[in-house]
């Protein structure tokens, strides 16, 4: 994809604070506390009893806890002395998708909290913070959902050739919104202020289906008609799983907190629109998931190498596992507990994959590197 700003070197002058390990450091970064938190939450509720994983993932998730409070000092940091280049990310309609990763990040470390962190950090702590990430996150997340593609229409300059996964990004951060706002539901004083919450997240998993059903087929339209994707894209395939996974999980956990929350028949009825939408959606996702392996095996093949866009292997798939935990649940079949414990495993090997090239690149400074500059033409 093109970049519609080019942004000019920072000057130097006396008494500039030097921050260089930060200039080059994008909103994709949070991906790497999506993908880590949700490794915590996806392995606190699988079907299966394993000694000593629920205190695995309450570690894992507090190590989502550091990425997120480091990476957000890094990011204000970045923005402070290199806002040139910030404004640049919000101007390039490659980057400016990222900054839906902010919310989500925001709002996977405090369902985690909630889910998991509890044992660690006791209930009243564990509600409290996942309180202040919930309403930062989607904040952040509806706003992005506006923003985002207000600047695709007005500001950048985009066709339909240039289509990519990573437009999702923006719009499915309400859906995570909508599948973790009912873990605190039941912390409210019964009544209105459940029911609102609750309705409130049904109306966010609406807005976020919805402008996923309009960006799905050009996305699909794009892979069918416009060629390969470049190789570092290739992985952003797996963020089409996103959408799928978590709206599979929202309408489970909709249906989860619903029964006394809101008046019968509704709370009912929200069990039968789980299985039914969750199970054709979940079809749906192994396909997808099919597809981009597929695809990503190719691109490997033609030596595809690291990038951060690796992380795109660990949310989506997360939510995947959520989604299959959430149909053992409601339709209590074996097929679906034997489902989220393969992607779990899946899920896991990802992460380690992702994060151990991460660690490397962080340690050989390639990751925070600026681009390279391109090479003199010969003369």
């Amino acid at each position: 994809m093109v970049t519609a700003a080019h942004p000019l070197p920072l000057p130097t002058t006396p008494g500039r604070p030097r921050t260089p390990s930060v200039r080059h450091l994008g909103p994709n970064w949070y991906s790497s506390v999506m993908g880590t938190a949700v490794v915590a939450t996806a392995g606190a509720t699988l079907p299966v009893h394993v000694p000593g994983l629920r205190a695995a993932c309450a570690a894992v998730w507090a190590l989502s806890l550091v990425l997120l409070t480091t990476l957000l000092a890094a990011r204000a940091l970045h923005w402070r002395h290199h806002r040139d280049r910030a404004r640049a990310h919000l101007l390039d309609p490659a980057v400016a998708p990222f900054y839906g990763c902010l919310a989500m990040a925001l709002l996977a470390v405090g369902g985690g909290a909630v889910t998991v962190g509890a044992d660690w950090i006791g209930t009243r702590a564990a509600v409290a913070l996942d309180a202040v990430l919930f309403t930062a996150g989607t904040a952040v997340g509806l706003a992005a959902a506006v923003a985002v593609p207000y600047l695709m229409a007005v500001r950048h300059r985009v066709e339909p050739g240039q289509a990519s996964p990573v437009w999702l990004l923006p719009v499915v951060a309400p859906m995570v919104s909508a599948a973790l706002g009912p873990l605190l539901v039941p912390h409210l004083p019964a009544g209105q202020p459940r029911e609102t919450l609750l309705l409130a997240c049904v109306a966010m998993f609406g807005l976020s289906l919805c402008a996923t059903m309009l960006m799905l087929p050009l996305v699909f339209a794009r892979l069918l008609t416009g060629g390969p994707l470049p190789l570092a894209q290739a992985p952003t395939l797996f963020l089409v799983l996103g959408p799928l996974g978590q709206s599979t999980t929202a309408t489970g956990k909709f249906a989860d907190v619903a029964p006394g929350v809101v008046p019968a028949p509704y709370g009912e009825g929200f069990g039968v629109f789980a299985v039914l939408y969750g199970v054709p959606v979940m079809g749906f996702a192994l396909l997808w998931a099919v597809l981009a392996t597929a695809y990503v095996v190719r691109a490997r093949r033609d030596g595809m190498g690291f990038s951060m866009t690796w992380w795109a292997f660990t949310f989506p798939v997360g939510t995947c596992v959520t989604g299959a935990e959430s149909l053992a649940r409601h339709t209590g079949l074996a097929a679906f507990d034997g489902l989220a414990v393969l992607l779990y495993v899946v899920l896991v090997a990802a992460w380690v994959t992702a994060a151990g090239h991460t660690v490397h690149g962080l340690v050989s400074g390639t990751l925070l590197a600026g681009p390279r500059p391109a090479p003199a033409a010969p003369r």
